[in-house]
């Protein structure tokens, strides 16, 4: 997929967290180093957007044969080229970008404790991992959603050893355990969103009002996805085109095509829509936003756009 030097170039990356870890602190450096008027924050910067791009490319192995997921294979794999292209427009003169180059640290740092920190002993008080906490209460939200639609799957131990899982019994006897780990969360998004707001300079209180649309709404909605997947996949409600499905996933096992259809197609295809529909509603609360899209945009199609006025968004002072 990759040529035949990408292989060679992969396998002395650092695992993935550390290097995801390693591009955090490089934007932030940049954007500290930019701040104080040094052209070294530029220089780093384009550098470290190069080296997000090549953390793209090395995770496209794993959401496209582990992961089975079209949907972030695709994405990972167009996040090489665009890092770079960003790289190389914020070398060039592309002062905006640090906006969205603020962004990426921000959610790093919000999202990687949770993929990170490991459980640990406080004054003889013992502190999960923060995964776990997050986990076990989406997992106890979901079954309480389940139960109240009529179901009553049995809890179970996950793979993790979390108690975030629901085991579901056929009626020919064969169990599908459902389990809920971090990607179900919904703290993805929660952390692109809170980047974002956290990257733009604008008054705190409107702020505080992007995060108020934005973060409940993902919250909710997400709970209402593991609902859906567990109780479809669990019952086997969408085992459709069998052969077809499996075949497209590189699967074998015929009790999977309704998760595969339910999460890695449906949801994770209306998770995109519903991030779009958010977005819109954040940037009306705060206008400030539209920096970073018309960036996004500007890499996507290379091409200006005034988002405020394409929105009719109000007229207030942007970070520009």
């Amino acid at each position: 997929m990759f040529g035949h030097g990408a292989p060679a170039v992969l396998s002395v990356i650092p695992d993935t967290f550390t290097f995801a870890w390693i591009v955090a602190i490089l934007f932030a450096t940049a954007w500290l180093l930019d701040s104080r008027g040094l052209a070294a924050g530029r220089t780093l910067a384009a550098a470290t957007w190069a080296l997000f791009g090549l953390f793209w490319l090395s995770t496209v192995p794993y959401f496209a044969l582990e992961h089975q997921s079209y949907v972030e294979s695709i994405l990972a794999l167009v996040g090489f080229p665009a890092s770079v292209y960003a790289g190389y427009l914020l070398y060039d003169g592309r002062a905006s970008l640090f906006t969205l180059t603020r962004a990426i640290a921000f959610m790093l740092f919000i999202y990687l404790p949770f993929e990170t920190i490991p459980a640990f002993t406080f004054a003889g008080v013992a502190v999960p991992e923060p995964r776990r906490i997050l986990i076990e209460v989406v997992a106890s939200q979901t079954g309480a959603l389940i139960d109240l639609l009529g179901y009553a799957p049995e809890a179970v131990t996950s793979s993790e050893g979390y108690q975030a899982a629901y085991s579901w019994t056929l009626d020919d006897g064969h169990t599908v355990v459902i389990h809920i780990v971090l990607a179900c969360t919904g703290l993805g998004s929660m952390a692109i969103f809170g980047g974002l707001v956290a990257a733009v300079e604008a008054p705190l209180s409107r702020k505080l009002r992007a995060l108020a649309v934005s973060l409940p709404l993902i919250y909710v909605l997400n709970i209402l996805r593991t609902t859906f997947i567990s109780v479809v996949a669990g019952n086997q409600y969408m085992h459709w085109y069998p052969d077809l499905v499996l075949t497209m996933f590189g699967a074998t096992d015929p009790y999977r095509v309704s998760f595969l259809i339910s999460d890695r197609i449906m949801s994770q295809l209306l998770a995109v829509v519903a991030l779009i529909a958010i977005t819109f509603l954040a940037v009306r609360e705060l206008p400030e936003l539209a920096v970073i899209l018309e960036d996004v945009l500007y890499l996507i199609t290379g091409e200006e756009h005034d988002l405020t006025e394409a929105l009719d968004l109000p007229r207030e002072p942007t970070n520009r």
